[in-house]
């Protein structure tokens, strides 16, 4: 099963990437529905403004980590007076259980709404088991 905990530290030090590029803007933490099934774990995360190029999901260790980068264009000639989303970037960060078969993860993006489905390892599913009589 999937840890809903954000696994991100907020200790004050630079995370890597930032050392790398510069960057030390607090990403944004997108909010994420999280659903089970006998079959899988489904993660939904809300990242209006990123587009397919500027989204990267991967796994480090057990931990599947989402990145964004949001750009909200307006019109042109527009100017914005009130904006609830600014452009920005998003992370989250998720701790894996071993039951989950992190090969088989299928993503898709789609009107700003991240779907992550990761399956469970087959032999881990509840199965019914037959009891016969003698």
């Amino acid at each position: 099963m999937a840890s809903n905990n954000d696994v991100s530290s907020n200790s004050g030090s630079a995370s890597l990437r930032e050392r790398r590029t510069g960057n030390t803007e607090t990403p944004l933490r997108p909010p994420v529905d999280i659903r089970e099934d006998s079959e899988s774990i489904t993660l939904c995360a809300d990242m209006p403004g990123v587009a397919k190029a500027d989204l990267e999901l991967r796994i480090e260790a057990n931990t599947l980590i989402v990145e964004g980068k949001a750009h909200l264009e307006l019109p042109e000639n527009a100017e914005a007076l009130y904006a609830d989303v600014h452009a920005g970037s998003y992370r989250r960060a998720f701790a894996l259980s071993s039951e989950l078969d992190t090969d088989k993860i299928e993503a898709n993006l789609k009107d700003g709404v991240l779907t992550v489905r990761i399956p469970k390892r087959g032999k881990l599913r509840p199965r019914r088991i037959e009891i016969q009589t003698v």
